[in-house]
């Protein structure tokens, strides 16, 4: 029996960041219902629309992320259809001339990298949002115009697991850039899933079954593999898959039927004549090159490949560009990469979650924080010594080379580090007599040497002299 192949593309809408909307000088933002419009978001005759430079600007940058060739000329079409939530009865997008085309995202999936390419990412206009009641439905304007972009993947993604690895690598450019927030949970970004399967053997793709507008990746996730089971069935039962929009429905597990699909030619797409060809010139393009930081899969790697770093921990810190740029910075004074990214993961975000602390709480200062961890490197303090320095730092506002200096450096010193274990073996005579009689006691009594220390004695040196003092017994 053939095997069906599925294959997915993603349609990724996301509201850009701006003061004013990207026509109007509506704000861009919250605001009490039906209160951040115009006449021209209304589309009031007579109105005409001015573009948005901070959104142009925003959207090249996510081209040029997204590694897309870029236009001469900035051009904007009508994209006309009819529904309520469209006062205008058209929405002003880029269909001949996006801002962005035939682009890539890599990312990471369990059998290697893998290219995801992009067919364009294009800069348009939001439309208003609406609440369906009952037997009637709500429209707030206030989203109406806010910018929006677009992008567009080929249909080259083939597991639910590749398609949220590349939507999480999106959002991730988008912060990354500050180009949007990105928070599902506001609407910032939605996704359009289209899903077909295709033979194993075909080179011809299936027919695709789209679902739109869905809020979140966990629903993405869903909906992708109750789709796929929902076209197998249908094909192994000798159906035949319908091209038609459909909604994924949580509560049923499913998606359900909302309408045949529309073609693109139907929206009889034409040039916007009230906005004229906008020349961008070099010098506007070179100066939002020059903007773009290091992104977050480039970073991942070179913390995995030249600092050796470990893979989680380099996705943990990667994944927020905010903890990236911390831990860059701190690397920056010359503390020891790995053992950094340690004490970032293994302690500090460890100690933010359980104390409901964000990285903006935390004001050890990276050259300080450098300091400790290379005092740490070099065996002059203890890991816990290390970690005890931060946390009380943290608690009472303090700088962390004072409590490093108030709490004394690591003791090395192999004759003191045996004179201490004899003093704990003298104090816990009931423990020797167990070591002797066979038991297991030398994690015990190296934490009874840990707390009579203060934590403070070299844990290598400590394990070799204890090691060397047990056997005499």
């Amino acid at each position: 029996m053939s095997k069906y192949v599925p294959v997915i593309g993603l349609e990724v809408h996301s509201e850009l960041k701006s003061n004013s909307k990207n026509f109007s000088s509506s704000k861009n933002g919250e605001g009490e219902v039906n209160t951040n419009l115009c006449p021209l978001d209304l589309g009031y005759p007579g109105t005409l629309p001015v573009v948005n430079k901070e959104a142009v600007r925003k959207s090249l940058m996510v081209a040029m992320a997204l590694n897309c060739n870029v236009p001469e000329k900035l051009c904007f079409d009508r994209k006309n259809y009819y529904y309520p939530d469209l006062p205008k009865g058209y929405q002003i997008t880029q269909f001949g001339s996006p801002i962005g085309v035939h682009g890539y995202v890599m990312i990471d999936t369990d059998s290697g990298p893998k290219k995801i390419s992009i067919q364009d990412t294009h800069l348009e206009e939001d439309t208003a949002n609406m609440d369906h009641m009952s037997t009637y439905s709500l429209i707030d304007y206030n989203r109406a115009g806010v910018p929006l972009l677009e992008t567009v993947t080929d249909p080259c993604i083939n597991s639910a697991d590749e398609a949220i690895l590349f939507l999480e690598a999106y959002r991730n450019i988008l912060l990354y850039l500050d180009a949007s927030d990105a928070r599902a949970d506001l609407g910032q970004i939605r996704v359009d899933v289209n899903v077909s399967l295709k033979r194993e053997e075909d080179s011809k793709l299936g027919t695709r079954v789209e679902m739109k507008n869905i809020n979140s990746f966990k629903t993405v996730r869903e909906a992708i593999i109750s789709e796929i089971d929902r076209q197998t069935k249908i094909l192994e039962s000798g159906g035949v898959i319908e091209q038609e929009t459909r909604r994924y429905d949580e509560n049923l597990g499913t998606s359900v039927f909302m309408r045949s699909k529309v073609d693109a030619v139907d929206y009889k797409y034409y040039r916007e004549s009230n906005i004229p060809e906008i020349k961008l010139r070099d010098s506007f393009i070179d100066s939002v090159k020059n903007c773009l930081p290091i992104l977050e899969y480039e970073r991942r790697h070179k913390y995995i490949d030249v600092y050796g770093i470990g893979k989680v921990d380099a996705y943990t810190l990667t994944k927020d560009k905010k903890l990236s740029d911390y831990f860059e910075k701190i690397i920056s004074y010359g503390s020891n990469p790995v053992d950094t990214s340690n004490m970032i993961v293994g302690f500090l975000l460890g100690y933010m979650n359980k104390n409901f602390l964000s990285l903006e709480d935390i004001k050890i200062n990276e050259d300080d924080f450098s300091s400790v961890i290379k005092m740490m490197s070099d065996g002059k303090i203890s890991n816990k010594q290390a970690k005890d320095i931060f946390t009380k730092a943290i608690e009472e506002d303090k700088n962390v080379m004072d409590i490093a200096k108030e709490m004394g450096s690591q003791i090395s010193d192999k004759e003191e580090i045996r004179r201490i274990i004899n003093e704990v073996f003298s104090e816990n005579t009931k423990v020797i007599e167990d070591y002797k009689n066979g038991k297991n006691v030398n994690g015990f009594i190296m934490g009874l040497i840990m707390k009579k220390t203060s934590g403070k004695v070299n844990p290598g040196i400590t394990n070799m002299v204890l090691k060397e003092e047990l056997e005499k017994l």
